[in-house]
């Protein structure tokens, strides 16, 4: 894990109100990048992170950033994944994750599963957020890029404010922060409360986040030590079929989903000008989280001679081995999936940089270290009139293991050292080279058995080459070609049988080897900047291809709501992405486009019973040349920012992408989701001196559209607003339109 902290920025900004100032510098972290670099760097800042009310750092990103889209699997604004170029940064297990992602610094890819938990991150502590194209050096799982967030400190932001909004559909939240120094010590500080009622039935979501930073520098020295922490409560009811939709977009299939997150995260970082050529950069991190699921949905059980079956006629017992009696006769069934995760990371890195006239050069290493307990259980109960679960609740516990309770710990520890170089070898040209060696140790333990027993290793060696030429400020292209690799987590390595799939709230039954993904990326782009009338116009284009051999993939079983972990031979991301900025001392515009197409390049065999599409065996037929699902081949955005005073602004954007195949749907026999184009407004006005009104509305023209679709068994389910519905289509529907508004006191 390198520290990966703060990120050069293609336009950089700076922000100054009443009471406090805020600077967004770039300063001399590991795997700094620069403009000489082979590969796409974006960015976005605090400030790009509160246009539109309440700091909102995905949000930022996907308004900003070309070749980001966020998709609302859980439909909950704190739980979107996040895709770059076609690679997925999510908080679900089941998703194939591809991006790095950094706080601080610090690893926060989970360890037990490669998932990203946005919501554990406090918007507003952000200072940066970088988004880099395909390098090497930033370790595991860097398949399509990194993202790396740099938070707030005492010597880049003084001053403190308070400030309190409301939002539509009963979200209420109020946050501050504060911070300082005294020229050598430097302090900062925030929290955040947030309660949303949730604009869909059963939503209620509820966050707490505090963040915290302590420095010291003198000379060429700088040290940090800070602190993040989290305490969240999570609903997200997924997709729901077409025909319930129609009748009633608030209305939810099954219910509750729940995720209860309980998180803390410290960490240390130093740099040290040590001469005029050399410097030295550490990193540090302790980190803890608890996670508790609940996933609701119909009963993988059905009556049969009393007693309640598998399809296959398998009957259900529970934890003392006898049958599961048919206890509601005429009653509707359903399944209440239950996990507890209890992850422990810790790890660190160094670098020794060096740098004198056309040399720049970079050796580092780093280790990351996971250890994780995971139980799950499944409950079987009645589905009542609203859908949800009700009681008795009688484990199940079915010999064989297609459904029974896990408890198994893993272990993971992941090491890397790399090199990195830079060299002018004309003027204008500049040749780039890096390599990382990486190596992965994981195990596990069953706690209830053997069967989760195993052990594995994985290695590889990641080059990356590049030529850059900048014939002007305004006119630089680039070339170049880089490897990463990302091993199995234990949470896939643990669900790799078709015999013994797992439920999709990660059920863990069997442990056969996985291969390691290995991609291999080309890139061709450019950029610049240049003076036009009184402001400055910025471009920045690439074209890129990432072949992939021997990607993770969960598909589905033949056993409802349950899937496992496959390797795919090869799979493949290419596109296009380009944006504009046009910035004039008043007015900043910006124009973004991404060309995303994913797909599989060789035949796959995969079940899904729910699509309507598929064989008498509820079979699909994948050939090369199939999209991936969930990727929209298509995103545009665009915006500007007016604020011809210091006392008020108003921002608009709007982003659009095309449709997208459904989940279960990897032959594309189906249509797509429909595409569509969103806009949002928001404004603020300082009042007074130290007190400002702020106010958004998202959606504005109360757009009704989808991010996700999957298929569901929706004649199994009676759907009181939807009597008779049978079509399996199912969509995640996007939010109306919202209204927030708000007061912002600067201390």
């Amino acid at each position: 894990m390198p520290a990966a902290a703060t990120l050069a920025m293609l336009f950089p900004h700076s922000a100054q109100s009443a009471g406090h100032i805020e600077t967004v510098v770039v300063t001399a972290t590991p795997l700094q990048a620069s403009d000489d670099g082979p590969s796409p760097t974006q960015s976005v800042n605090a400030a790009d992170l509160s246009r539109f009310g309440a700091a909102d750092m995905l949000g930022a990103l996907e308004r900003n950033v070309a070749g980001v889209s966020l998709t609302n699997a859980q439909d909950n604004a704190f739980q979107p994944d996040l895709f770059y170029r076609g690679f997925e940064a999510s908080p679900l297990a089941g998703d194939a994750q591809g991006l790095a992602v950094y706080a601080n610094g610090a690893r926060f890819n989970q360890p037990f599963g490669d998932t990203v938990n946005f919501d554990l991150l406090p918007d507003i502590a952000v200072s940066s957020m970088t988004l880099e194209g395909a390098n090497p050096t930033f370790g595991l799982n860097a398949l399509g890029g990194s993202l790396s967030t740099t938070f707030k400190n005492g010597f880049t932001f003084q001053g403190g404010d308070v400030q309190g909004s409301l939002e539509s559909y009963g979200q209420r939240d109020a946050e501050g922060e504060f911070g300082g120094n005294d020229g050598q010590f430097s302090w900062y500080g925030t929290a955040r409360i947030l309660s949303d009622d949730g604009w869909r039935d059963f939503s209620p979501s509820n966050v707490r986040q505090a963040f915290a930073d302590l420095g010291w520098r003198s000379g060429g020295t700088e040290i940090h030590a800070w602190f993040t922490g989290s305490d969240n409560a999570l609903t997200g009811n997924g997709t729901s079929p077409v025909q319930l939709l129609a009748a009633d977009r608030h209305a939810v299939f099954t219910w509750p989903d729940e995720t209860l997150n309980r998180f803390g995260m410290m960490g240390l970082t130093a740099h040290s000008k040590l001469s005029d050529a050399f410097s030295f950069d550490a990193s540090a991190y302790l980190s803890a989280l608890r996670q508790h699921t609940l996933n609701g949905d119909a009963s993988d059980l059905s009556p049969c001679g009393g007693d309640l079956c598998l399809d296959d006629g398998t009957v259900a017992t529970d934890t003392a081995g006898n049958p599961i009696p048919d206890f509601l006769n005429s009653g509707n069934y359903a399944q209440l999936n239950q996990t507890a995760t209890a992850t422990t990371a810790s790890g660190g890195s160094a670098q020794l940089s060096y740098a004198v006239d056309r040399l720049r050069l970079a050796l580092g290493g780093s280790v990351d270290h996971g250890a994780t307990s995971f139980a799950a259980t499944s409950l079987v109960g009645e589905l009542t009139p609203a859908r949800g679960f009700a009681g008795p609740a009688i484990e199940i516990d079915i010999p064989g293991g297609a459904i029974a309770p896990v408890s198994v710990k893993g272990r993971n520890t992941y090491g890397g050292v790399y090199a990195t170089g830079a060299f002018d070898i004309a003027d204008g040209l500049t040749l780039t080279a890096s390599a990382r060696y990486n190596h992965a140790g994981i195990s596990l333990a069953d706690r209830r058995g053997t069967a989760l027993n195993g052990d594995h290793r994985y290695s590889r060696l990641n080059p990356a080459v590049g030529l850059t030429y900048t014939a002007s400020p305004a006119l630089s292209f680039y070339a170049g070609y880089s490897e990463a690799n990302r091993t199995p987590e234990p949470a896939e390595l643990s669900c790799a049988d078709a015999a013994s799939p797992c439920s999709l709230t990660n059920f863990f039954v069997d442990d056969p080897d996985l291969k390691q993904v290995v991609a291999h990326t080309y890139d061709v782009g450019g950029r610049g900047s240049v003076p036009l009338y009184e402001g400055t116009l910025a471009w920045q284009a690439d074209a890129y291809r990432t072949d992939l051999h021997n990607d993770i993939l969960f598909v589905s079983s033949a056993i409802f709501s349950r899937a496992f972990f496959q390797n795919v031979a090869a799979t493949r991301r290419q596109g296009f992405e380009g944006s504009l900025s046009y910035v004039l001392p008043d007015i900043t515009a910006y124009l973004g486009y991404a060309y995303t197409d994913a797909t599989f390049q060789t035949p796959l065999t995969l079940e899904s019973d729910d699509n309507p599409l598929s064989d008498a065996n509820g079979e699909i037929h994948v050939v090369p040349g199939d999209h991936m699902p969930g990727i929209p081949a298509q995103t545009a955005k665009a915006g500007f920012d007016y604020h011809p005073e210091e006392r008020w602004s108003v921002s608009f954007a709007m982003r659009a992408a095309s449709g997208q195949f459904l989940r279960g749907d990897e032959s594309n026999l189906n249509r797509k989701t429909n595409p569509y184009a969103v806009f949002d407004v928001g404004a603020r006005y300082k009042i007074w001196n130290h007190t400002e009104l702020f106010g958004a509305i998202a959606n504005l023209f109360d757009r009704k559209y989808e991010t996700f679709g999957a298929f569901s068994p929706t004649g199994d389910v009676p759907l009181s607003q939807a009597p008779g519905a049978t079509n399996p289509r199912s969509l995640s529907p996007a939010p109306p339109r919202l209204f927030e508004g708000g007061i912002r006191l600067t201390l």
